[in-house]
């Protein structure tokens, strides 16, 4: 496989120093991409320089994925309007080992292959660096001209920019120069915005060395409506299962517009050229299938998370649509029911009101307030309009303890499309 050729059918090169292909075309090459560790989860927009990282070891290179511990206690400051909160040590060390852990569902760590894939951190080399030793080593071979000219630099000096966050270029052009030292990593890849800062180590490593280095960028993601890539009402969508779970993961891809499948087929997963552009055949004479989305959805999904949870996100997905049965939200992990049902009305009814039982037209009037009255409750019962967790009820039935999902939850349905989750406190 051409690394190469291979971004550009997938629409994933914004920028390539001259030389890039020429010396991925000689010889296994070993490249890296940073990864900020300000969290302990990564989210849906790393995943870009994470799949570039992914092709880049399938076409037999060598990846690195350096954990920013350094840097990420200064803050970058390109694309930020203001100065960010710096961490500590045990915090950077945490999140360090939960992100690799969710790298290890994207690239191969096998020591056996020769182009095993790494993590490295650059607090570890930057740790015992003085600032007297640092700015003869590296700032001597840097102008100020040169660093202001960037553009990171230049759209944060009409609201401020702090030393710490001008030297970030200077310690990130640092890390590529004891890569290149330490690893023989000879590219740097990242988004379109860090093109500054990673010719910044492009250029230290050829004044102090005399070195070759290369620069790759991806293209910033964007949304078709204009919107920020993998930002929800909710927030970012992040790979870890507790910050976003494997339901709202599915449907995120699942919703996606044709425009924004068409693009993140392409970019997110691994299907070959021409398994994409059978997949777009399909979609443009079949729009309302969803084929592309569902792809995208299931492809991922299984990757971040597992087969089991993509299947229990198609069965949550269906439950609104009409489908599914009290076994399918008997198998629900309370996670995954409470995220279908989220923005359903609530009601809070308290244990006891069901200890021994309790009349279903008593319950649905005056215990929740679903229905006004006992009269419009019983009207609904009689016409089979009303369901409890997917299965029909009457006015005969009795509410109980041994009918709750988790031992805490009902779901009301009132005619076709109203639902109801009832919590018993």
């Amino acid at each position: 496989m051409n690394f190469i050729e291979e971004l550009k059918w997938r629409g994933m090169i914004h920028d390539m120093m001259p030389g890039t292909e020429e010396q991925l075309n000689k010889e296994m090459t070993t490249a890296y991409v940073g990864i900020d560790p300000t969290a302990d989860s990564l989210h849906i927009g790393h995943l870009v320089s994470i799949m570039m990282l992914s092709h880049f070891q399938q076409a037999g290179h060598k990846p690195l994925a350096l954990v920013g511990g350094a840097t990420g206690m200064i803050g970058d400051p390109s694309g930020k309007s203001e100065e960010r909160n710096l961490l500590d040590e045990t915090i950077l060390r945490h999140n360090q080992e939960c992100i690799k852990t969710q790298l290890l569902k994207f690239l191969d760590f096998d020591t056996k292959n020769p182009n095993a894939a790494e993590i490295v951190n650059n607090y570890d080399w930057m740790k015992e660096f003085s600032f007297l030793g640092f700015l003869r080593d590296v700032g001597k071979h840097l102008t100020v001209n040169y660093m202001m000219a960037k553009d990171s630099v230049k759209k944060r000096l009409e609201t401020g920019l702090s030393f710490t966050e001008f030297s970030y270029q200077l310690v990130q052009g640092y890390d590529f120069l004891w890569l290149n030292e330490h690893k023989n990593c000879k590219l740097q890849m990242g988004g379109s915005d860090q093109w500054g800062n990673i010719t910044t180590g492009t250029e230290l490593i050829r004044r102090k060395n005399g070195g070759e280095a290369y620069a790759l960028t991806c293209p910033l993601i964007t949304k078709a409506d204009g919107g920020k890539f993998g930002k929800t009402e909710q927030g970012n969508i992040w790979l870890d299962p507790e910050k976003t779970s494997p339901y709202h993961f599915y449907q995120f891809w699942l919703n996606c517009s044709d425009e924004d499948a068409a693009k993140y087929i392409r970019i997110f997963s691994m299907f070959n050229k021409e398994e994409v552009e059978t997949m777009e055949i399909l979609h443009n004479e079949a729009p309302h299938l969803r084929v592309l989305q569902k792809a995208l959805a299931k492809d991922l999904t299984i990757r971040v998370h597992s087969e089991d949870e993509y299947n229990a996100a198609v069965e949550a997905s269906e439950i609104l649509f009409g489908k599914g049965t009290t076994e399918t939200l008997q198998r629900m992990s309370e996670n995954t029911l409470l995220s279908v049902f989220e923005g359903v009305p609530l009601c809070d009814v308290s244990a006891a009101e069901i200890e021994p039982e309790l009349n279903v037209v008593d319950f649905l009037s005056e215990k929740t307030g679903i229905f006004p009255s006992k009269g419009e409750a019983r009207r609904m019962l009689k016409d089979n309009g009303v369901s409890i967790n997917k299965e029909k009820v009457s006015e005969s039935t009795l509410i109980n303890k041994s009918m709750l999902l988790k031992q805490k939850y009902l779901i009301v349905q009132k005619g076709k499309k109203n639902y109801y989750l009832v919590r018993f406190l």
